[in-house]
């Protein structure tokens, strides 16, 4: 809190239009009415004990180096179920989430778990101020974050401003090619995966309107529109250096932390993969980059 005193507020991002604006109330709207049914999920299974590391694969900890004593920020952290592993290992973490129902659920999550972390209700686009302008040493987005935003040159403005000198930013999403992947339409066995859906940006939001999420559990009730935008790798890395950061890694995995898709067989990492008879492709890429 006292790095920010004397320091000038940083200007506000610069606005979005209002169509995208429409969009994104309605994506924390329906993210607030997901809560509920997260949470009670087998997928989350906050109710059987928390174990924040499931989410994490080895090399993200040696990406992001020790963690002791370090000021983090988990951009787009839903239930919060990650940000209580960078205080298991010593951080002082911080979660950020537009979703003010996710926001209250990962707080009674982090007192269950006697973690000290704070959690801040913010758009991303508004975290710096909502974040009262202080700095950390790791900005940490991922999975499935991106997809929620419509401008990542704005998002990219918002990391600079986020990233004390020394810094790093390192995002661990889901590859583009997982979302424009999916199952033969009507096939009962041994469904082949095909291009369905765009790799790349430029179509502007998908909208999707459903009572299902990717967890199991109940029907979503009330707010079920939401908005999604497609970013391929290339328009990432544009992002990123365009705001003067400098790319030090970009990882490719075949590895997720749970099945995506029926036939995914489990590695010895405990994540999961296409069976061998299928192609190797990436499903999650990791990048880190610094000022």
């Amino acid at each position: 809190m006292t790095e920010a005193r004397g320091r000038p507020e940083p200007p506000a991002p610069a606005p979005l239009s209002p169509e995208d604006r429409r969009r994104i109330q309605a994506i924390e709207a329906n993210w607030d009415a997901r809560t509920p049914v997260h949470l009670a999920s087998r997928f989350y299974a906050v109710a059987d004990g928390l174990d924040p590391a499931r989410w994490f694969a080895p090399f993200e900890w040696r990406d992001m180096g020790p963690l002791q004593g370090r000021d983090v920020v988990h951009l787009q952290c839903h239930l919060g179920t990650d940000t209580l592993a960078f205080a298991a290992r010593g951080a002082r973490a911080v979660g950020l989430d537009i979703s003010g129902a996710a926001v209250a659920a990962a707080t009674e999550l982090a007192r269950r778990a006697r973690a000290d972390v704070e959690y801040v209700r913010s758009d991303v686009y508004d975290a710096v101020r909502a974040l009262g302008g202080r700095r950390f040493d790791v900005v940490y987005t991922g999975k499935g974050a991106l997809c929620y935003l419509p401008d990542l040159d704005r998002w990219t403005d918002v990391i600079g401003n986020l990233l004390r000198p020394g810094g790093r930013l390192y995002v661990v999403e889901f590859h583009p090619l997982l979302g424009s992947l999916g199952l033969t339409p009507g096939a009962e066995d041994g469904a082949e995966l095909l291009l369905r859906h765009d790799y790349l940006e430029g179509r502007g939001a998908l909208r999707r309107d459903a009572s299902r999420t990717y967890t199991d559990g109940p029907a979503v009730r009330g707010a079920t529109e939401c908005y999604e935008w497609m970013h391929g790798i290339g328009e990432v890395v544009t992002a990123v250096t365009g705001a003067g950061l400098r790319v030090e890694r970009l990882r490719e995995s075949h590895e997720l932390p749970w099945p995506r898709w029926p036939g995914m067989v489990r590695g010895e990492s405990g994540w999961w993969r296409l069976p061998d008879t299928a192609p190797r492709v990436p499903l999650m890429y990791a990048l880190l980059a610094r000022p």
